[in-house]
């Protein structure tokens, strides 16, 4: 047996979306939406909500480990507008 320990890669991470109050759409990654959710309200993290309120998490999707979440996260912010509509729609 070797010296080195191996982690394994868990899939507990989140996509999410949440609307904000200017109409536009805020994709992010995390471990725990509710409270990453509740960081956003409270002017934590994300620049993007300085200017701009939170204001419903729109959509989730699960099942990642870390690195996919990010790729997945990159994959949705390329996305146009009307795409991201389209996953909303399909998540309520």
């Amino acid at each position: 047996m070797s010296g080195k320990t191996t982690v394994q890669s868990k899939k507990n991470w989140f996509v999410y979306i949440i609307h904000c109050s200017d109409d536009s759409y805020y994709t992010g990654i995390t471990t725990d939406v509710d409270r990453r959710f509740a960081e956003h309200k409270n002017k934590k993290g994300a620049k993007y909500f300085y200017g701009r309120k939170p204001e419903k998490v729109v959509f989730i999707e699960s099942e990642h480990d870390r690195s996919s979440a990010l790729k997945r996260e990159a994959e949705i912010k390329k996305q146009s507008r009307t795409e991201k509509l389209l996953l909303v729609k399909q998540f309520k």
